[in-house]
């Protein structure tokens, strides 16, 4: 069973005409992780950002970046994103036909390698690639938007995950995303996820990102 908690936000709800300052105030309030929601509008239907706005932050904090790309044909886009400076790169599996060579590629780029799993898809879908992977992403909303309820079935395949990943003996962390909260994510952190991705619960916080961040973390570590 994973203890660690890793708080990683997104910066989907930041304010765009701020966002260096935004991730310098992440980094300051102690999150662990910056995540990059990145959106095509083919694979879900929302646009946001690609390589060169993830590029043009890099050299202003030291957190890892993770780029989560919501996108069709992401084996194509992946250079671009180690060139930005991404430390992991994670796919969805339902837009990988050839799961197991993109994320050998994304590797031989020199970036950590993980999946993400719409609500819909088994965790079975990544039953035989655990050796490729640093990280499983469970979507605990479906993809596209920002501000979605948590969808509290998803546990269950989180457990199934950590399951097998303990089973497997390879090395791989569970994460999150979606409408994780103060009020989610001890339930998320108790079915076996170690990593947090939150972005409205701490972009909304009027009392500012130290609290939420802290807020986030001392929630999960009580489950």
């Amino acid at each position: 069973m994973a203890s660690e908690v890793l708080i990683a936000p997104s910066v989907l709800p930041a304010d765009f005409a701020r966002l260096g300052e935004e991730c310098i105030g992440l980094e300051k309030a102690g999150a662990d992780r910056i995540h990059w929601d990145v959106m095509d509008g083919r694979f879900v239907p929302n646009l946001t950002f690609g390589p060169d706005v993830i590029a043009s932050i890099r050299s202003l904090v030291s957190l890892p970046f993770e780029a989560h790309l919501m996108v069709e044909e992401p084996h194509e886009l992946a250079p671009r994103y180690a060139e930005a400076g991404c430390e992991l790169l994670t796919v969805h599996a339902e837009a990988c036909p050839h799961l197991h060579r993109t994320l050998g590629a994304i590797r031989e780029l020199g970036m950590d390698a993980g999946v993400a799993l719409n609500p819909a898809t088994p965790a079975s879908a990544v039953a035989h690639v655990l050796d490729l992977c640093q990280l499983v992403l469970v979507m605990t909303v479906n993809p596209g938007w920002g501000g979605q309820s948590y969808i509290a079935s998803m546990e269950s395949k989180v457990a199934e995950l950590r399951a097998m990943i303990d089973k497997s003996g390879y090395e791989v962390e569970v994460e999150v995303d979606g409408g994780i909260g103060p009020a989610t994510i001890a339930a998320a952190a108790g079915a076996g996820a170690e990593v947090f991705v939150a972005g409205s619960a701490v972009f909304s916080d009027d009392l500012g990102f130290n609290h939420a961040i802290s807020q986030l973390r001392e929630a999960a570590a009580a489950r």
